[in-house]
């Protein structure tokens, strides 16, 4: 199936030979569901805070944080291709009558934070044809906002103009992730493409930032690896060839991040989506929370380490306080364990890396969820699960879905470091077995491609994992422009 060229072409590109003959085979026999057992829920998985607490784990925190580094790592090379859907549907017919997300865009142009520059493209923008309005603002020739991430468009009105969310990320950076230092590290994920003109951005913006805050940034980019692409297959399970007969990779999703979270070296991480960022006078829940998850990492951490330093001398009573404070469960034959396997068992559950996820109440949001997962040695698990790894032809898991309370708003703070202070091998705690296939197309042929184990699912599936419930108000992604004109972006 591959051939002495075609091997030679793997490791020209980076691609290691037996992950790419494994991704064959994963082909061959896809990816089983997820074995969920339950939605997770407050006092089942799901921790709830009283206001009490958030006070009190945000002071943890900010003593905590005190000599230790902080970063935030932002995933940004997403185009914003997906946001302008209907409007390029509208500057391809020009029909604004059929088109009722371009009615409300026009009706509401004067209303976003783009207008302005917008607007010095016409003499009259209130008198210039929709279409051409549109056009500007999507086309090479104008905004370019069509071809640019959104990391880079205006999303915010201010008085002294708007903002991008890669400010706003800076702005968020200032008021939880600053590290004792006084130094915000800001760590963004870019295609090649746009390195340039996020570069130039950060040029411009960083100064005014650092002297209005009167702290330090520190920022720095990463590309998704090459090597992490997957090969792209033809519905008989053969490697798809290019049109000079070359095999065809692709993106892997942003599961292949893993790698650059891998290269990063912080004590504690946050982790949040390019888009769901709000104005100054919305940030106070999302601040809160943060440094209240932070809170709740690190005394997670302490606890952990204090147990791998000093020893268990009683594994049956720290398994049960494990259970009840962190939802960590052993294996079903722990009990009938002697005491020394106990340990090891415990010790094994315990040095892993750590995350906090933040939930959200579901609103009927399409995405993943928290789940209780059921593991090969009969234990349980909190996982992320996205709708594609449950099997829906099954009525009970079906129902666990469509009866789940909350929702994963991409709200995560890690811990990477291990109790001797080194860093864990990220990759060593990710499960193979939870990758995505799709059906794609390719110059008129169709194909099947393959994305890793996501960033908060399966790539962080053998993390220990805490999920806890944080307000609505933290999450406002912007899937469309026109989310750009509800409330909370204004």
């Amino acid at each position: 199936m591959l051939n002495e060229e075609d091997k030679i072409f793997i490791a020209e590109r980076g691609s290691d030979l037996s992950n790419v003959e494994r991704q064959i085979e994963n082909f061959k026999k896809g990816f089983p569901y997820l074995d969920v057992q339950r939605a997770a829920a407050v006092g089942d998985g799901i921790i709830h805070l009283s206001e009490a607490q958030v006070e009190a784990l945000t002071k943890e925190y900010q003593e905590a944080k005190a000599d230790k580094k902080v970063l935030k790592f932002v995933p940004a090379s997403g185009a914003a291709t997906r946001m302008f859907k209907d409007l390029f549907a509208f500057v391809a017919d020009q029909n604004l009558a059929e088109n009722k997300a371009a009615q409300v865009f026009m009706d509401g142009l004067a209303d976003f934070a783009f207008y302005d520059e917008l607007s010095s493209y016409f003499e009259d923008i209130n008198a210039a044809p929709a279409h051409e309005v549109v056009d500007k603002l999507l086309s090479d020739e104008g905004m370019e906002y069509g071809s640019l991430p959104k990391a880079l468009l205006q999303f915010h009105p201010y008085e002294k103009g708007a903002r991008t969310p890669l400010e706003e990320h800076f702005v968020e950076g200032v008021h939880y992730a600053q590290s004792g230092d006084g130094v915000v590290h800001l760590h963004f994920t870019v295609s090649p493409q746009h390195l340039p003109k996020f570069e130039d951005l950060v040029g411009k913006v960083k100064p005014g930032f650092e002297s209005a805050f009167g702290v330090t940034f520190d920022i720095t980019f990463s590309q998704q690896k090459a090597s992490t692409d997957t090969i792209a297959v033809d519905h008989a399970n053969a490697p798809f060839r290019e049109d000079n007969g070359t095999i065809l990779f692709r993106p892997a999703g942003h599961g292949a991040l893993l790698e650059n979270l891998n290269d990063l070296d912080a004590d504690i991480i946050f982790i949040k989506n390019i888009d769901n960022v709000v104005p100054d006078r919305l940030k106070a829940d999302t601040y809160a929370y943060k440094q209240a998850l932070a809170g709740l990492l690190v005394g997670y951490q302490n606890e952990v380490f204090g147990l791998l330093k000093d020893g268990i001398n009683d594994p049956v009573a720290v398994a049960k306080q494990l259970d009840e404070k962190y939802f960590l469960k052993t294996s079903v034959g722990f009990a009938d364990l002697s005491k020394d396997e106990q340990v090891a068992e415990l010790k094994t559950r315990l040095n892993r890396p750590i995350r906090i996820c933040g939930m959200v109440k579901n609103t009927g949001e399409p995405g993943g969820g928290p789940f209780w997962v059921k593991e090969s040695d009969g234990s349980a698990s909190l996982q992320i699960a996205e709708t594609a790894q449950i099997d829906l032809e099954n009525a009970e898991k079906s129902a666990m879905l469509k009866n789940s309370t909350h929702f994963n708003p991409v709200d995560l703070i890690c811990a990477t470091k291990d109790y001797q202070g080194k860093k864990f091998d990220l990759l060593q705690y990710r499960d193979d077995e939870t990758g995505f296939i799709t059906s794609k197309s390719k110059n008129g042929k169709d194909l099947k491609a393959m994305e890793l184990p996501g960033l908060w699912n399966g790539a962080m599936a053998k993390w220990n994992t805490l999920f806890v419930e944080v307000p609505i108000s933290t999450f406002n992604p912007v899937k469309t422009v026109n989310d750009l004109l509800k409330e909370t972006h204004q």
